[in-house]
């Protein structure tokens, strides 16, 4: 009889599972509507899908920022935490994978076991004639058992463990996220590095070259051309040319204290002077038409996974309204006697479901589902914010880029007019045809204009760095493992 049961038993577990398979009560999921405008402000007319593939290498094309780049990926802490996180969250969903099916054990026991005379005799307090003897009795037993297997009927773990899929896409995508931010950050850095240190060397030319002018008035006055006034004003350039040099210093050596903890490590080729204008890059970065390509972005693409993880505890707050079935269940073999453990007859098992069903629960159902649905609420406003933010990241990059380039031709000319000016003031002033003070103000503009100059290049680099983080950053060789949801 107990043979004949198994089968019976396995046939209700499968029809269970069966049922649990085309039952649910979460929600369809619709991804909600586009909440920002079809076409990108001065967009190009390349395709969406090219944009999509340009990744970091693609776009910061210089060696020496790659190894910088590719050392901070290596050992940058925050994104370290992002790629630990990604493998909890695998670890919990499949921890909640594995409500699915049955957990069955395996389990083997033996038991000795010694009855006084009266209690042999089943007389309790009665002493049998004769004395009587003790007994002893061993039982070995080995049997699966399957402990509290919930058949799924109404989806609610089916439902969880869909949410906990969702959550571990999520996570991936934040550690995406978390790289692409990185990788703009470093480069960002570098950039900041590099204009600083050209600061730097104006302000000490400058610096030298006020130095000389000081020295050439000091004679003129002592010659009987010009005023005191006229070295005054010379010591009041000098000086304050020197406190710029020694701002600078301090900011490029926290310049390189910002760099060496994004990189998380000592950052190879720091001590290497590079001008802005001689780090390559890919200035021509394709945006599409399109907004939709924001979709792809990542911090987009983990909004939308936790909205859909949302979604899916609904389900779960839903099947908590139903009962709950669950199973208990064990078949093995037991014997008196080890060697007629597995001898025919020796077959047992056990079958205990157990049905909760839900009475009254003081309203917690009702508020457990209310607020699934508030927290499904709260993710589709923030996954309509990160779309909204993700197109005034895009438009206002491309806006840059737009005017760029004339900012920075304009700026070059400027720099070039104001150095032209200076050495004509510097000529007439030792003719004697006009004052120190022509000197000064031609000096002043050209040491501005070169600054000026220097920012603009700054902003040319950084504006690369944020359009690719405002596109999304593509993907390289080491995400196209995880391109496959």
């Amino acid at each position: 009889m107990a043979r004949a049961s198994l089968p019976r038993l396995a046939a209700l577990l499968l029809s269970g599972a069966a049922l649990s398979a085309c039952a649910g009560m979460a929600p369809k999921y619709h991804r909600p509507i586009f909440p920002a405008p079809d076409i990108l402000p001065y967009a190009d007319q390349r395709t969406g899908e090219e944009a999509a593939l340009v990744g970091w290498r693609d776009v910061f094309t210089d060696p020496k920022l790659q190894a910088l780049i590719k050392a901070g990926l290596e050992n940058n802490r925050d994104y370290r935490v992002a790629i630990l996180n990604v493998e909890k969250a695998r670890a919990l969903y499949h921890v909640q994978r594995s409500a699915l099916v049955p957990n069955v054990d395996a389990t083997a026991g033996y038991s000795r076991q010694r009855l006084g005379p009266n209690a042999s005799t089943g007389v309790v307090g009665r002493q049998t004639a004769g004395g009587g003897t003790p007994t002893i009795i061993e039982q070995y037993n080995v049997s699966g058992v399957v402990s509290s297997y919930e058949l799924d009927l109404f989806g609610r773990v089916r439902s969880l463990n869909k949410q906990a899929l969702e959550t571990y896409f999520a996570t991936r995508e934040a550690r995406k996220a978390a790289k692409v931010t990185l990788v703009s950050e470093i480069a960002n850095a570098y950039f900041a590095l590099a204009a600083d240190r050209e600061l730097l060397a104006i302000a000490e030319q400058t610096y030298k070259s006020q130095q000389a002018s000081l020295e050439l008035t000091q004679q003129l006055v002592d010659n009987g051309v010009g005023t005191d006034l006229d070295v005054s004003r010379a010591r009041t350039s000098i000086e304050s040319a020197r406190a710029d040099a020694a701002r600078l210093r301090a900011q490029v050596d926290r310049d390189e204290n910002a760099l060496r903890l994004l990189v998380g490590a000592p950052p190879p080729g720091i001590e290497e002077e590079r001008r802005l204008a001689d780090i390559a890059l890919r200035r021509d970065i394709p945006a599409g038409v399109k907004s939709d390509i924001l979709l792809g972005r990542p911090d987009v693409l983990e909004a939308e996974d936790r909205l859909k993880a949302a979604n899916a505890n609904i389900g779960a707050a839903r099947a908590a309204f139903f009962p709950q079935i669950l199973l208990t269940t064990s078949a093995g073999t037991a014997s008196a006697d080890l060697t007629d453990l597995f001898a025919p007859g020796a077959g047992v098992w056990r079958f205990a479901p157990q049905i909760n069903l839900p009475i009254f629960a003081g309203g917690r159902n009702l508020a457990q589902l209310k607020g699934a649905r508030v927290d499904r609420d709260i993710a589709m406003a923030n996954y309509e914010k990160a779309i909204e933010s993700a197109f005034r990241d895009v438009a206002d990059a491309l806006a840059t880029r737009q005017t760029i380039d004339e900012q920075l031709d304009a700026t070059v000319n400027l720099a070039k007019a104001a150095a032209k000016t200076f050495e004509l003031a510097q000529m007439r002033f030792k003719e004697g045809v006009d004052s120190y003070l022509s000197v000064l103000d031609a000096q002043r503009a050209d040491y501005s204009a070169r600054q000026q100059l220097v920012a603009a290049r700054l902003a040319e680099a950084s504006n690369v760095a944020a359009l690719y983080a405002a596109l999304g950053g593509g993907f390289d060789e080491n995400d196209q493992s995880e391109s496959a949801r």
